[in-house]
């Protein structure tokens, strides 16, 4: 009861202690991009310590990253907000991931931002996501502040950098802050930066309410809680607001800002950063990007949200235990609501029962949402083969979209098979051009320009079917490219393609989770792959399995699996050999037996499998 009583007296002390009335003129908001491990988190951390925004005693290593895949991995995955002041200036920042999987998360945070520091690592250099992450900041006019990290490290080579960012900003060599984040070198003067050459927030407190929804986090007491940042007008504990695009109506119960906890305060006006709960209780009535405004005084339109969000792979997303459908259903909801990127439809699979159809922005963003899945709401799923859609030409002349490899009608029914084509710009170093335009080669892509930017930057472009890059094009990529290469791509129509549905059968029964969709020409070495790698993955069981991969009635490639053999002659101390020969007869009927009714367990790993091939 004790500790009761003090938490309300904590929470009506910052209520009433919070000051929400910072002019406009100083107020800062701010984003920090980079490519990965560049030092972005290492940097807010020393901006938290600076500002005396952390207490020594609260202050940890990546401090705003609190999942624990993000510390166990090294890398930010959700973007964090949070406020800081430093002298008489209110500073929000919005520390945000650096992966090219999580770009959709960079987006979000620099829609609700007037400047970004643009960190580079001195030891490395430019980066893929140092230009793309670039262009998204240019795109919304916001003033670029670069910061070359790592100085102090003996492989630094800040001259060789410095004159790198030149080239790709056109700005001076005194604009560049030399800092190192991990000792709190250059960390002021980083600070004296974001307060004289950010802008301040553009918008008229007086104005109709128009507050942008970047971000939303589920609480299981209070709610939905969404993170905003105010255009125009004026938020009070109490209002009566409504969400634009739902309709839907609520009292704000509880208004306040962002710092390493959720502080509350009696209103807050345009150019700040801040959360809103109002006791929401689905999921479906917040969308990120949506406009809050005033029930009574609403504003004539809402703010232009982000950018569509382009999923690259697509893959089923299965309850172990089919009674488990409807609590996925909620726990993908709930992620959704955390992660837009995320995109799901209902589906069913013949061997699995019923799930969901996912989108998601590539293979790490769709390994990272299977494992909050099972860390946050204890989920166990079974992930399918990605795969993307394809339109179906049928003899009777009618076209059927095809999701996954099971809705493949039969071959004699199909006249004609189309696959997606993206339009895709890379971005890399003159070095890589050889093996970059050979990966795009192989996976069937067709040279359509090539572009130097400057003396060692070029642009290459190509025609690509989207089912290409879904598997492991972004790997090899940054492998042959040394990191150093960006990605982009918007889709360009459907092309004719020959596709085959290739099918793996375990024991003669096709696990229609392992089928996929392929170019007729690659169905042999990725079906050999498939079966050498199920059989390092599926236990060995009392009887053989045969692992063999299929188009139609046409076997293409076999493993077996052999069985685990009991010694059963180890009791037979000599005698004739008719009694050890008896024995080994009676167990060859039971193998016999047993593989008629055996069942062969596939292991999770299995269905991943084809993501791992090389």
């Amino acid at each position: 009861m004790k500790n009761f009583f003090m938490s309300v007296f904590v929470r009506t002390f910052a209520l009433l202690n919070t000051d929400p009335h910072t002019t406009m003129k100083n107020i800062r908001n701010f984003c920090i991009i980079a490519h990965i491990d560049h030092g972005k988190s290492t940097l807010a951390d020393r901006l938290l310590e600076v500002t005396n925004t952390v207490t020594a005693r609260e202050m940890q290593d990546q401090v705003l990253d609190d999942m624990d895949l993000e510390k166990e991995r090294g890398i930010t995955i959700k973007s964090h907000a949070i406020q800081m002041r430093y002298h008489d200036y209110t500073l929000n920042l919005i520390d945000t991931p650096g992966h090219v999987d999580f770009s959709y998360e960079v987006s979000r945070a620099i829609a609700a931002c007037e400047g970004a520091l643009l960190v580079v690592d001195a030891t490395q250099g430019i980066q893929a996501q140092t230009i793309s992450n670039l262009y998204l900041a240019l795109e919304n006019d916001l003033e670029i502040i670069p910061v070359m990290n790592k100085i102090d490290l003996d492989s630094a080579m800040p001259e060789e950098v410095a004159d790198e960012i030149v080239d790709l900003l056109g700005c001076s060599h005194d604009d560049i802050l030399r800092c190192s984040a991990k000792t709190g070198l250059g960390v002021e003067d980083v600070l004296e930066a974001i307060v004289d050459r950010i802008p301040a927030p553009q918008g008229d407190p007086a104005a109709p309410l128009q507050a942008l929804v970047f971000d939303s986090v589920f609480n299981p007491f209070r709610g939905i809680i969404s993170y905003f940042r105010i255009m125009n007008g004026t938020l009070k504990t109490g209002d009566h607001v409504k969400f634009y695009s739902t309709g839907k109506e609520y009292d704000a119960d509880e208004v306040g800002v962002l710092r390493l906890n959720m502080e509350p305060c009696k209103d807050l006006s345009a150019g700040n950063v801040g959360y809103i709960i109002s006791g929401i209780k689905s999921s479906k009535e917040v969308r990120v990007g949506d406009t809050i405004t005033h029930v009574q005084t609403p504003c004539e339109k809402p703010i232009e949200g982000f950018e569509a969000v382009k999923p690259m792979v697509f893959a089923g997303v299965y309850p172990v235990d089919t009674d488990d459908y409807e609590e996925l259903r909620a726990s993908i909801e709930k992620l959704q609501l955390n992660d837009a990127s995320l995109t799901f439809e209902p589906e069913s699979s013949l061997a699995l029962g019923f799930g969901f159809r996912c989108g998601f922005l590539g293979l790490l963003h769709m390994e990272i949402i299977q494992e909050r899945l099972t860390r946050e709401f204890n989920m166990d799923v079974i992930t399918t083969v990605p795969n993307v859609q394809y339109k179906i030409k049928l003899t009777n002349g009618t076209e059927l979209n095809v999701y996954n490899p099971s809705g493949m009608p039969e071959p004699n029914n199909i006249a004609e098979v189309y696959e997606p084509y993206i339009h895709a710009q890379i971005i890399t170093k003159a070095d890589f051009i050889g093996p970059v335009i050979k990966l795009c080669m192989d996976k069937r892509g067709i040279l359509k320009n090539q572009t130097y930017l400057t003396t060692d930057r070029i642009e290459i472009t190509f025609d690509l079917p989207l089912g290409e890059v879904v598997f492991d094009f972004y790997d090899k990529l940054k492998s042959i490219s040394k990191g150093y290469a960006s990605f982009d791509y918007y889709v360009n129509g459907y092309q004719p393609s020959k596709l085959v549905k290739l099918e793996i059968l375990l024991n003669g029964d096709p696990v229609d989770a392992l089928s996929t969709l392929t170019y007729v020409d690659n169905a042999y070495p990725i079906g050999r792959k498939m079966c050498e790698k199920l059989k390092d993955l599926i236990p060995r069981q009392q009887f053989d399995v045969a692992i063999q991969a299929a188009i139609g009635s046409k076997i293409i490639a076999r493993e077996t699996v052999r069985q685990v053999r009991k010694d059963v002659t180890a009791k037979c101390y000599g005698g004739d050999i008719t009694r050890k020969r008896k024995l080994l007869e009676k167990q060859k009927e039971g193998k016999k037996r047993m593989r008629q009714v055996g069942n062969v367990e596939v292991p999770q790993s299995a269905f991943l499998a084809v993501l791992k091939l090389d």
